[in-house]
C-alpha cells in the first residue's frame, strides 16, 4: 500500500516578519527541504540586502535556488516557476516535504494560480516604460493605465515595476496584460499545496524592519552595495530594496544617513504593499499573526498538525 505524499507547503508574508525561522522548523518537523519563493535572494552578489539565510541558519537543512543568478540576469517569474517545479518535484521524489518560502507572491500565484503565456517584451517597449518612470510615477501609471486599467489597478501604490511591465506588454503586443493572464493553468493540483502567510502587527514589523536594516549595515550591506555599483542600474537585481538609496550614496548623491532612511522607508512601504498583496490574493491561507518568536513557533506547531 502506498501513502500519499504530504502537501507541498507554502509561506508567505512580508519582508522581516520571520518566515525563514519558520521555514527551518517545518523542515526539521516534517523532514523537508527548503526552496526560495523571493525574487531578490536568487541573486547570488545580494545575500546581506536580501536577507538570504547564511550557513549557520541553514544548518544541515538543503536549500534550493538562493543565489544562483548574477545580477546581470534577469529571474522572470516563468524562470522561477520552471526551477521551483523541479527542485519541488525532485525533493518529492526522495520521500521529502517541499517547503517554498518567501515575500514574491506572483511567485506562488504562478504555482497556485497559474502563470500566463506572455510574449517577450521588445527593446522599444522597454525603452519606453523606462522613460516614463524617468517622468515621474504619474506618467508611468497615467501610461499603464491607458493599456490596461484592471492591471493598473491592482499595482499598489509606487510598484514601478509592475506599472512598467503592463506598458510593456501593451506596447509590444497591443494587447491589456490582464488579457494573457486571465489563460492560465495551475502547476500545482489544488489539494497538493498548503499556504500559511505571517501576518503580524503592522507597527511591531516596522520597527523590525528598522532594526533589520541596521544589522544589514553591521553585516556589509554597504559593501554588497559598491560591489555591484558599476553594473547596469536598470537590471532587476539592482532595484532590490535599500539598494537604490545605498547606490544614490555612492554616487554622492547623498549623505549616508539620508540613504539608510531612505532605505528603511522603502523597505516599511514594501512590506505594506506586501501585506495588501496576500491579504487579497491568499485570504484562504492559515495566518500566523505575532513576531514573538516563541508565540509563532507555538501557532505554527499547531497548523503543521493540522495542515499536513
Amino acid at each position: 500500500m502506498t501513502t500519499s505524499p504530504r502537501p507541498v507547503l507554502l509561506i508567505g508574508g512580508p519582508t522581516a516578519s520571520g518566515k525563514t525561522a519558520l521555514s527551518l522548523m517545518a523542515a526539521r518537523e516534517l523532514d523537508g527541504e527548503i526552496i526560495n519563493a523571493d525574487s531578490m535572494q536568487i541573486y547570488r552578489e545580494l545575500p546581506v540586502l536580501s536577507a538570504q539565510p547564511d550557513d549557520r541558519e541553514r544548518g544541515d537543512i538543503p536549500h534550493h535556488l538562493f543565489g544562483v543568478l548574477g545580477v546581470d540576469t534577469p529571474g522572470s517569474t516563468g524562470w522561477w516557476a520552471r526551477e521551483a517545479l523541479a527542485r519541488l518535484n525532485e525533493v518529492r521524489a526522495q520521500g521529502k516535504t517541499p517547503i517554498l518560502v518567501g515575500g514574491t507572491g506572483l511567485y506562488f500565484n504562478a504555482l497556485t494560480v497559474g502563470l500566463a503565456e506572455i510574449p517577450e517584451t521588445s527593446a522599444e517597449a522597454r525603452a519606453i516604460s523606462e522613460a516614463l518612470e524617468a517622468k515621474g510615477m504619474p506618467a508611468l501609471r497615467e501610461a499603464a493605465e491607458r493599456f490596461d486599467p484592471d492591471a493598473a489597478g491592482r499595482a499598489l501604490g509606487d510598484d514601478r515595476q509592475r506599472l512598467r511591465r503592463i506598458v510593456e506588454v501593451g506596447e509590444t503586443t497591443g494587447r491589456a496584460l490582464s488579457e494573457f493572464q486571465k489563460d492560465t493553468t495551475p502547476l500545482l493540483e489544488p489539494e497538493s499545496w498548503r499556504g500559511v502567510v505571517v501576518e503580524p502587527d503592522r507597527a511591531e514589523l516596522y520597527a523590525r524592519i528598522n532594526a533589520r536594516f541596521d544589522a544589514m549595515l553591521a553585516a556589509g550591506a554597504l559593501d554588497e552595495a559598491r560591489a555591484v555599483a558599476h553594473h547596469d542600474r536598470t537590471s532587476p537585481a539592482l532595484k532590490a530594496v535599500g539598494l537604490p538609496s545605498l547606490l544614490a550614496h555612492l554616487d554622492g548623491e547623498s549623505e549616508l544617513q539620508t540613504a539608510i532612511d531612505l532605505a528603511k522607508r522603502d523597505s516599511r512601504r514594501y512590506a505594506k504593499r506586501q501585506y495588501t498583496w496576500f491579504r487579497n490574493q491568499c485570504a484562504n491561507w492559515s495566518r500566523i499573526g505575532t513576531l514573538d518568536v516563541t508565540l509563532a513557533h507555538a501557532e505554527f506547531r499547531d497548523l503543521l498538525a493540522k495542515l499536513v
